[in-house]
């Protein structure tokens, strides 16, 4: 099975979100969300991700993960996780409740890809407080791609995690999640990276985006928009429509794509020191906004 055959499928099963120039939409990948363990790169910059969520929240943005949300190779189950990030959660549920959340499975979140565990996980959490079970994300389904289809102009933006072009993260997940678990996980502690993952490996980066591009070319120059390799990517009107939003467990930032009145930008929040010596967190622009339209004449 080819990675253009696996990005086709994706594309073909995708879950469409109409969408117009009103529409505002912000989309992480990426975040890793784990334990609060010393193995848990979420961790660092979970302060800043908050920040940022609540405000799209109160801007309105509908919020797209475009996988690996949760770290569960690392990980045994999604109770550990939510206990570490609470907070994180009861804000998605707000996305949530008001129809604003997609949420797409990557490679190290790929369990979700089974509507069963996802009910079961993930549908309600127990409150010891309380003493009983409250909800949490009732009748959420993980997609493993979204297209954003205008609906004036038709044009299309393809969003999935970007594992599809990875044969062994896609095909061989369960045993890349294996040795994550016994091996890299202790090893991560000591500075120690796995050279399975892209992320941390230039020479399959690039393998993996020359891979995107190629299906990209052959789907008539479709914008597509992944995560995975946790490099952000943002062409100019002319190239290959092929952007990333990076990741959130950028050392001391994390990184996104919005799309806002009809425009695409890439961002990043981080924190900065004022003059005063207030610590802040502060959104930055790194590319654009430019208008998509400006990508569609190829297609």
């Amino acid at each position: 099975m080819s990675s253009n055959f696996r990005l086709t499928r994706a594309y073909q099963n995708a879950k469409i979100v109409p969408f117009d120039d009103t529409s505002k939409f912000i989309l992480f990948s990426d975040c890793h969300r784990g334990d609060n363990s010393f193995a848990d790169d979420f961790a660092n910059n979970r302060n800043i991700y908050y920040h940022a969520l609540k405000y799209y929240f109160n801007e309105g943005f509908n919020y797209c993960e475009l996988g690996d949300g949760d770290e569960l190779w690392e990980n045994l189950n999604f109770e550990s996780i939510f206990e570490a990030h609470k907070n994180v959660y009861e804000l998605l549920r707000l996305f949530h409740h008001r129809d604003r959340l997609h949420m797409v499975w990557g490679n190290h979140d790929m369990v979700y890809k089974d509507p069963d565990y996802v009910k079961k996980h993930l549908s309600s959490y127990y409150e010891p407080i309380e003493d009983k079970d409250k909800e949490l994300f009732k009748g959420i389904t993980y997609s493993e791609a979204l297209i954003l289809r205008h609906t004036e102009t038709q044009q299309e933006i393809f969003m999935a995690h970007g594992h599809q072009a990875d044969w062994w993260n896609y095909t061989f997940w369960r045993w890349s999640r294996f040795l994550v678990r016994v091996l890299w996980k202790p090893l991560q502690v000591w500075g120690i990276a796995d050279p399975t993952s892209p992320a941390k490996n230039y020479k399959e980066l690039i393998k993996l985006e020359k891979r995107i591009k190629k299906w990209i070319l052959r789907n008539n120059l479709l914008i597509t928009i992944v995560g995975h390799t946790h490099r952000p990517r943002f062409p100019e009107p002319g190239d290959i429509p092929f952007f990333n939003d990076g990741s959130c467990v950028h050392p001391r930032s994390i990184t996104g794509i919005e799309i806002e009145n009809g425009k695409i930008s890439l961002i990043k929040w981080q924190i900065a020191t004022t003059d005063d010596g207030i610590l802040r967190v502060v959104r930055i622009l790194l590319e654009g906004p430019q208008k998509l339209d400006d990508y569609r004449n190829a297609q």
